[in-house]
């Protein structure tokens, strides 16, 4: 269905090609997972599928992709939307109507298909994605999550034979994300559906994966096979993987399921030694604080009489379904706009009521849309332009962003970089002043495990210096990696507070994937089962 002949691809202005020598074959009716760290080029591998590279980036272009016997050459993306249907990294920016409903139709109604064959595809596209209570909402006032199945929805009206897909599950809760990956997979199954996906939580997809590519970057060549074969030297892998690989499993499990049936000689090992415990409460002095704080958007309640207190030093989490009003509380702290109702307190002053540089000056946030930040024509303007607006010495934003995402080009333009490079150089720009809150909206997005490793390392020096930082965010193993408390949100009311540790080891939704291995156990990241056997072994 998929095939990639030689294919060589260099962007304008680059010294080096992105994608170098590529031979790809994807057959019908398969789910193929492409992984590789930040920036190795999965994006360009899955645009050139539908002819955006270089049809619509511009570069060069050598060798051939074939999709079902069609050339990307000779047909452009638009002669291609019958057979392939594309959804980014950013759902909202695909989107041409106002009501999700109306969204579902568009690609059809461009189609010219019979209304009655629009009516029943919408019905099922709801049904497949849990979509029916959203149907005659507003896309703008849907969370990330929410859009971004509302975005696969829309293309799978279309009845493509290829779906191809960037960071699908990336806005996801967990529960919507497997809800997702279910359906995806219900396509592939029963429908001969060829899917071919880019994921940085591969935790997610792995189980449903029948090929993975490694796309390694530098111009390296791809690595194709099972997940399993394919994991057992993968630059990046999933705590599971990484927990086999520690515990020398084989094969590498691939599911919470497959590595319980191994587990017992790891437990074995582990008897005599405690998991770390959590933590005293903070007592640093409280630095933002929600009182009674309700927050209407017309008849939907985002947030509902909430009551929250964060104090100098917390690395709190903000868990909760797609919808629950994470985003909501965040836009709060940072004053985005006024409650309906109840006071919003950051450094003893209402946020909404302060200059600009005074709220900067007190307040950093990054959105889930972190390009909302970049204004720059170049990663290297971007940097100096935010040293000079917050008064940083030289350099001192780019030396940040040389910590969480080391050697990306600084004469690249921020829309040229990948979702998770413009996620990399807006924390730069919001980390490297340190206010002393700081409030992140997803903010692994996009980013690879040795990413993700390189911010926890950052965000516990600014804790550490008495910065507070507020998450929300679906990715719970980065909550297990530094969060030191967690709050879970749902239908806008909070739900649960306290010590990470005990939130998410109690929860069977939120629990990270060496909690669920090793439960009844309060073990939360590799790192902590390793230091344990240490420990052990010196004993020994």
């Amino acid at each position: 269905m998929i095939r990639f002949n030689e294919v060589t691809f260099t962007y304008d202005g680059a010294d080096r090609p992105t994608l170098d020598r590529v031979d790809l074959v994807v057959g019908e009716g398969e789910l193929c997972v492409v992984v590789g760290p930040t920036g190795s080029g999965k994006t360009t591998l899955l645009r050139a599928v539908n002819g955006l590279v270089p049809h619509f980036t511009g570069g060069r272009l050598s060798g051939e992709v074939l999709v079902d016997g069609r050339s990307t050459r000779d047909f452009p993306p638009r002669e291609l939307a019958d057979v392939v249907g594309m959804v980014g990294q950013n759902p909202a920016a695909s989107f041409v109507t106002d009501v999700v409903e109306d969204e579902l139709a568009y690609t059809m109604e461009n189609l010219g298909l019979d209304p009655a064959v629009m009516r029943r595809r919408v019905e099922d596209a709801l049904d497949l994605l849990g979509l029916h209570d959203l149907r005659y909402r507003p896309l703008a006032t849907l969370s990330g999550g929410q859009q971004q199945r509302v975005a696969i929805g829309a293309v799978l009206t279309a009845s493509p034979r290829v779906l191809v897909l960037d960071e699908p599950t990336s806005a996801l809760d967990p529960a919507a994300a497997e809800e997702v990956l279910a359906s995806l997979t219900r396509l592939v199954h029963d429908l001969g559906l060829t899917v071919l996906l880019a994921e940085h939580r591969l935790e997610r997809v792995l189980p449903f994966a029948d090929t993975v590519v490694l796309v390694p970057g530098s111009g390296s060549q791809l690595t194709v096979g099972t997940a399993a074969d394919v994991m057992v030297d993968s630059p990046v892998a999933p705590p599971l993987v990484e927990l086999g690989r520690l515990a020398g499993w084989t094969p590498l499990p691939l599911s919470v399921r497959d590595a319980r049936r191994l587990v017992a000689p790891l437990r074995e090992r582990l008897v005599g030694a405690e998991p770390p415990h959590a933590g005293p409460p903070a007592s640093g002095p409280p630095v933002a604080r929600l009182d009674r704080v309700i927050v209407r958007f017309g008849d939907l309640t985002a947030l509902d009489t909430c009551d929250l207190e964060v104090r100098a030093g917390e690395l709190v989490a903000v868990m909760g379904r797609n919808g629950s009003g994470k985003s909501t509380l965040l836009g709060q702290l940072a004053g985005v706009r006024a409650p309906t109702s109840g006071r919003v307190d950051v450094t003893g002053a209402d946020p909404t009521g302060l200059a600009p540089r005074d709220l900067v000056a007190r307040v950093g946030l990054v959105p889930q849309d972190a390009g909302l930040l970049l204004y720059g024509d170049s990663v290297a303007a971007e940097c100096v332009g935010a040293d000079h607006d917050t008064g940083l010495a030289p350099g001192a934003t780019a030396a940040v962003l040389d910590r969480i995402l080391p050697g990306l080009p600084s004469d690249r333009h921020p829309r040229d970089l990948s979702e998770g490079q413009r996620l990399a150089l807006a924390l730069a720009v919001v980390l490297a002043p340190a206010p002393p809150l700081l409030l992140l909206d997803e903010p692994t997005r996009g980013l690879d495990y040795p990413g993700k490793a390189r911010l926890v390392t950052l965000l516990e020096e600014l804790a550490d210096a008495g910065h507070t930082v507020v998450m929300a965010t679906h990715d719970v193993e980065l909550v297990a990696r530094v969060a030191t408390r967690a709050v879970v949100l749902a239908e806008g009311e909070v739900v649960a507070d306290g010590p990470a540790r005990d939130v998410v080891c109690h929860s069977p939704v939120f629990a990270p994937q060496v909690a669920k291995v090793l439960a009844p156990d309060p073990w939360l990241t590799v790192d902590e089962v390793r230091a344990a056997l240490e420990v052990g072994a010196v004993h020994g």
